[in-house]
């Protein structure tokens, strides 16, 4: 083999390995985007923001998963005072980022800022309804919930519905769409949103898409998430509990290094 050419093969297979090796930090081809959440394909889905190796689109933009760290997941749940407290030993900040691939769109419309902005809510309402990460189900299980109206989700015998996962999911119909969405029977087994802390995630991250992403993208400001996840604070219902969130809004806010916006109260 003539010199240049045992060049060329040199520099061909160093090119190969510094390839291989990119694409192996995701375990994807080559030709092959990786998300921000670690899945490989094609799109904005996977070479838009956030993403991690590949043929990444030159935009970039908010990645969710370098905002939620391991230090500010751990941050979070270090300050959980309940005793005992389950959720210590059930959320994890990989079930979130992995619960987070089956919904591409969070944070992802509008602005970096608005992007920022709907994080921080999110963790926000997680925290408050959670008590930092520490209760997988709502203390008080006395009440069913269930309304026999939404005739579309009828409760089955001897199930409650009341809050469970990091948003505290209640109500049969919302357990009855959640599962229908997700893959589960969320009217005779509401429990395995306690059970399975992928389910949990992703039943939190369901309701938040389907109620409240809107919200935050059309810029209502935080208040108006307040109403949707729990209108009973608003309007002098609840002050203490509502100025609450919005103190956790407003930190998160803080640690992301961008502003909270307007109407934070509802």
């Amino acid at each position: 083999m003539a010199r240049s050419s045992v060049i060329l093969f040199q520099v061909s297979l160093l090119l190969a390995g510094v390839i291989s090796s990119t694409a192996q930090n995701c375990g994807c081809s080559p030709d092959l985007c990786c998300s921000q959440y670690g899945y490989c394909g094609t799109g904005s889905q996977y070479c838009g923001k956030g993403c991690r190796g590949g043929p990444c689109d030159a935009s970039g933009g908010v990645s969710v998963a370098d905002l939620v760290t391991q230090q500010f997941f751990d941050s979070i749940m270090n300050q959980a005072s309940g005793n005992p407290c389950p959720g210590k030993s059930f959320y994890t900040r990989q079930a979130f980022l992995d619960a987070l691939g089956s919904y591409p769109q969070f944070a992802q419309d509008g602005s970096d800022d608005t992007s920022k902005q709907e994080v921080a809510a999110f963790f926000a309402h997680v925290t408050h309804e959670t008590g930092y990460l520490c209760y997988i189900e709502e203390t008080d299980q006395s009440n069913a919930y269930c309304d026999p109206s939404y005739t579309q989700y009828p409760c089955a015998q001897g199930k409650k519905y009341y809050g469970r996962g990091p948003l505290q999911l209640t109500w049969n119909y919302n357990y009855g769409a959640a599962g229908q969405s997700i893959g589960f029977d969320g009217l005779n087994s509401p429990e395995t949103v306690a059970n399975d802390v992928n389910i949990s995630f992703k039943a939190a991250l369901w309701f938040w898409m389907e109620n409240v992403h809107s919200v935050i993208t059309s810029g209502q400001g935080f208040g108006a998430t307040i109403k949707k996840i729990n209108s009973q604070e608003c309007n002098g219902g609840d002050p203490a509990e509502m100025n609450a969130r919005v103190q956790l809004y407003q930190q998160y806010c803080q640690d992301f290094g961008v502003a909270p916006g307007d109407n934070l109260t509802c």
